[in-house]
């Protein structure tokens, strides 16, 4: 099962021979000896390489799965025999890597010296696919949508802030959601987190909002917001982590109040090793001092 799924993700057995280290004989033996025991046809022999077939596509899919079971299995065994070893795959937003990756990665190597850490940065929707197939281990997203294939905990609510650039500004510490409306806004592209609440909210008011640029890193929106190019919507740690808190001011969205909840998106279906439960503590511990 590794090797066909090295192959399909390689698209070629030349490649996946080298990689894995066999022959690629024995390699294209042991292929037609699962399609055999699968009674189905996985792989499409080109010339310029392989292709999955529908079934290939399912094989695969479930293949990582499988595979980073038995990968957590020996981790968790190992964990018993030496203490906490393996690897751990952590994917969190943008807003919240430049807060968290370096304090992360410190108490990582103070406390689980062993074990190894991967830190993913990405958008929630593609993140909560990474968790169901395998890739990751643990996401922070924000207002994800709940599945039978996700365990979902809340771990905090970011207030929604208005954050435009300090020069030529003038105006009180918070505004109202209507008038948000009215702003030429600099967000980022559906299915964003904080664009959908926005529009959520303004069209239960029978309002939409006016997006001017959209832009999908949090640099990129400070960057434009600092030149005063628009108004961006985010949370405060968005603007702390990326910005100089002196460029931007920002005004606390109310009547109504806006805001995101930060949740932990986990795999439903496969059990939790000691290493991933140490750093979900580390995780919710950092959060709480940001």
């Amino acid at each position: 099962m590794q090797w066909f799924v090295r192959v399909a993700e390689l698209g070629s057995l030349t490649r996946a021979s080298v990689e894995l280290d066999v022959a690629q004989p024995a390699l294209s033996r042991q292929i037609r000896n699962l399609e055999t025991e699968l009674g189905q046809r996985l792989l499409i022999r080109t010339g310029r390489g392989v292709r999955v077939t529908e079934a290939g596509r399912v094989m695969l899919d479930h293949g990582r799965g499988i595979l980073h079971q038995v990968s957590r299995l020996r981790e968790e065994l190992g964990r018993l025999q030496r203490g906490l070893v393996g690897r751990v795959a952590v994917g969190m937003p943008p807003s919240l890597s430049r807060a968290l990756a370096v304090p992360l990665t410190r108490e990582f190597r103070r406390t689980l010296p062993e074990a190894g850490l991967t830190l993913t940065e990405g958008l929630s929707q593609g993140m909560l696919e990474s968790v169901v197939n395998g890739d990751l281990d643990l996401a922070l997203v924000f207002n994800p949508t709940p599945s039978p294939e996700l365990d979902l905990t809340p771990l905090a609510r970011y207030p929604l802030y208005v954050v435009r650039g300090a020069q030529g500004t003038s105006g009180g510490r918070s505004i109202t959601l209507p008038r948000v409306a009215e702003l030429p806004l600099i967000i980022p592209s559906r299915p964003n987190a904080v664009r959908m609440e926005l529009e959520n909210r303004l069209a239960a008011l029978g309002r939409r909002p006016n997006v001017d640029i959209e832009v999908d890193t949090i640099p990129g929106i400070l960057d434009l917001v600092r030149e005063g190019f628009g108004a961006a919507i985010l949370p405060r740690i968005s603007v702390s982590a990326f910005g100089d808190g002196d460029a931007f001011r920002l005004q606390k969205i109310t009547r109504p109040e806006m805001a995101v909840t930060l949740y932990r998106a986990q795999s439903a279906r496969r059990p939790v090793t000691g290493v991933q439960r140490n750093v979900v503590a580390l995780v919710e511990s950092l959060l709480d001092r940001a």
